[in-house]
């Protein structure tokens, strides 16, 4: 059985004595990314659900579509 990795701990880059910018591993960032994209997507979703629905009866629908070529 595999153990999973030690993580690594994030490395922070020091600018004149000040936390300047932070070295993570590449799969942490993209897990990050993921979460971000994530919690956008319930605020939009949350933005979407306050907003009345609105309904198009299938012929209106039919009627402006867009013609195939």
């Amino acid at each position: 059985m595999k153990t999973k990795a030690k993580q690594k701990r994030p490395e922070v880059i020091l600018k004149n004595g000040k936390p300047s910018a932070v070295i993570i591993d590449i799969n942490d960032y993209f897990e990050m990314l993921e979460r971000l994209e994530d919690v956008e997507d319930i605020k939009t979703l949350a933005a979407m659900r306050k907003k009345p629905l609105k309904f198009t009866s299938l012929d209106g629908f039919l009627k402006n579509r867009a013609p195939h070529a």
